[in-house]
């Protein structure tokens, strides 16, 4: 079966297919539907050979579909029924949890993507946990608040690195994880990784993609 994996991000939509090696990429943008997305994919792919899609979406995710239009691209994605717009079976789920998948090596790990928001998932003996802890309430706002994009650029980068460390301390404390990764585009400005943490990669996204049509993987 060949797979293609569709990252959608704020910035760049990155594609790849079973079988490739290089990821091909179009800019996205606040303009940006769900249906101009699949028409840039479609493009884009035009020459690969592939039976399924999966799709890493930047926003929450429900029973494999978009529950909100995403914070920094167009609108639409709510109710779109993309395997029809692909003409074939579409696996949708939120980018942190693509890149968790992707990330996973044993136990009880904990994904934490320092972009935009604060993306997250929990991965348990191989099965994904999709999770929203973002929104939980931290001092006078949200943990995405302090540790997200708005936090960083309101706080400055010391007092991020400080509260990333303080939220990876207590969302430790409360899931007990075998182990931390930190992925996401902002994990680069960390000085040193919190204790018990690892740094993720974005390439893991695509693992994670072409994970989630593994029976055993997406649980």
């Amino acid at each position: 079966m060949n797979i293609l994996v569709v990252d959608v991000g704020g910035t760049n939509v990155k594609i790849l297919a079973t079988g490739q090696t290089e990821v091909r990429k179009f800019p996205s943008g606040p303009e940006m539907t769900a249906e101009a997305m699949v028409s840039g994919v479609k493009e884009l792919a035009k020459d690969w050979k592939y039976d399924v899609v999966s799709i890493g979406y930047p926003g929450p995710v429900l029973r494999g579909r978009p529950i909100l239009d995403p914070y920094n691209l167009g609108s639409g994605w709510v109710g779109f029924d993309f395997g029809k717009a692909f003409g074939c079976p579409v696996k949708l789920v939120n980018d942190a949890s693509m890149q968790a998948l992707g990330s996973y090596k044993s136990g009880i790990m904990l994904f934490l993507g320092l972009g935009t928001g604060l993306g997250s998932a929990l991965v348990v003996d191989g099965i994904l946990e999709p999770m929203e802890l973002g929104h939980l309430p931290y001092k006078k706002g949200t943990y995405e608040d302090y540790v997200g994009l708005r936090g960083l650029e309101k706080r400055g980068t010391k007092k991020w690195r400080k509260d990333v460390a303080d939220v990876v301390a207590r969302l430790t404390a409360a899931l007990e994880p075998d182990e931390v990764v930190l992925g996401g585009g902002n994990s680069k400005k960390l000085k040193k990784l919190p204790p018990g943490c690892r740094a993720g990669d974005n390439a893991n996204a695509f693992l994670g993609g072409f994970l989630l049509w593994d029976k055993e993987s997406s649980g």
